[in-house]
């Protein structure tokens, strides 16, 4: 029995992120028959803070941030996860990303487990010089709860290369000077100058349009003349959607959080780059498309669905309204189990975003390791290191789903709570 089919035998309430991964995970553990006291454990998170910290404006006045970090398990490795800059976040927001991160570092096979946290505020809303004060003053309120070995950070929503590195400075700068180098791999994800990875940028991209390359070439689908749209144009939106136009696909429909826009006989990935650069963040206005309601943003005509921005986007509300065969989720639990079941029984395959954007935290573990051993990769290593493991990743999660007659995402849980399991069971439970 799939995961999808489990659920149907409840009804699902309309439910948060939280809500959603929690009823992934009590479905999938059933699949598993993973020991009930390993599934206790699983199923709440190791440490959370909440953290409130004061920042000067660039006016003088003070003004009181939130900070988030939650850990939920480290049995396979140090936590590992991102961190989001977003006035949406919340306490239960950060938990599900942090379990979804738990499962994904698992599935990819690193020597890490799952963390997530962030900030809540628009950082559109303040300068450059106010959000790194705002980003060194978090760093330091966080202290001794991050590190190289402990619980190592990176971009995500409305963060990127500059914000880990005022991080790992803020962080070196409290060790003694003799240490300091020891720890810049406390987060991933800086820029080049400063012991970044190249090709870091678009790892998380890369890797979803592998995973949709690899699954084409599966069905026996060409990609060339594919049609596709992408919901987000950020780093992840955009190379995924790079990669696929290289391959010989259109994209016709992009949304991001301003405008939605289409054009049927295709949208140039580079053009709307340079356009969106030029035209404060967003792609409202793009001269060589028409715009498109929000709501019938969705229903455009084409082959592929990129989710690449927020979770909980596709819903039972709109699932219906899906042209595409194929979804693959670039964002961190886009889809909600209600919707999931309806495209499921539409024929809509669904590559899990725990196996569809590993690409990125795959790339953190190269850069983690290139600091921690003192090498320099270059890019067509990397490049190359991030296909061959991609690919014997997807290529596990096909044969447990054709073997056990799952749908992906249930393989990909299936074998990544499976990993944690095992940890378990050989180390044993203290005391």
């Amino acid at each position: 029995m799939t995961l999808t089919k489990e659920l149907k035998k409840k009804k699902q309430p309309k439910q948060g992120m939280l809500a959603n991964v929690m009823k992934q995970f009590d479905t999938a553990a059933s699949l598993v028959n993973l020991n009930p006291n390993i599934k206790k454990i699983l199923e709440v998170t190791n440490n959370e803070l909440i953290i409130h910290f004061p920042v000067r404006m660039d006016n003088g006045e003070v003004e009181i941030f939130k900070g988030y970090r939650v850990q939920h398990n480290n049995a396979l490795g140090p936590y590992k996860g991102g961190l989001r800059y977003h006035p949406t976040i919340d306490i239960d927001s950060v938990k599900a990303l942090a379990m979804w991160m738990t499962w994904k570092t698992s599935l990819a096979g690193l020597p890490y487990g799952g963390a997530k946290g962030g900030i809540q505020m628009d950082p559109k809303k303040y300068s450059n010089a106010e959000l790194e004060r705002i980003t060194r003053r978090f760093t330091y309120a966080l202290g001794e709860n991050i590190g190289p070995e402990h619980d190592i950070p990176a971009p995500d929503v409305n963060t990127n290369a500059q914000t880990m590195a005022w991080i790992a400075d803020t962080y070196m700068s409290t060790k003694a000077p003799s240490e300091r180098s020891k720890n810049q791999h406390v987060v991933t994800g800086k820029p080049v100058g400063s012991g970044g990875l190249e090709g870091r940028d678009r790892a998380t991209g890369f890797g979803v349009f592998l995973t949709i390359k690899y699954w084409a070439k599966n069905k026996n689908v060409d990609l060339k003349g594919k049609t596709f749209i992408v919901q987000g144009f950020g780093n992840v939106g955009y190379w995924a959607a790079h990669f696929l136009e290289l391959e010989g696909a259109k994209m016709v429909g992009v949304q991001d959080a301003f405008a939605s826009i289409g054009n049927s006989q295709g949208l140039s990935v580079e053009n709307l780059l340079e356009y969106i650069k030029n035209n404060q963040g967003s792609v409202q206005g793009f001269p060589d498309a028409t715009a498109v309601a929000k709501e019938d943003f969705f229903a455009l005509d084409c082959d592929i669905f990129i989710p690449a921005a927020l979770g909980n986007q596709i819903t039972k509300d709109n699932a219906n309204d899906i042209k595409a065969f194929l979804i693959a989720e670039g964002a961190n639990g886009p889809t909600t189990v209600e919707a999931e079941k309806i495209l499921l029984e539409k024929g809509v395959t669904v590559i899990p975003d725990i196996l569809c954007n590993s690409g990125g935290v795959i790339g953190s573990y190269f850069e983690w390791l290139q600091n921690r051993n003192g090498e320099l990769w270059e890019l067509d290593e990397i490049l190359m290191k991030l296909d061959k493991k991609i690919k014997e990743v997807f290529n596990r999660v096909l044969k447990t789903a054709e073997n056990k007659e799952f749908d992906l995402r249930s393989a990909a849980y299936f074998l990544a709570i499976e990993r944690i399991e095992k940890a378990y069971v050989q180390r044993g439970i203290f005391p």
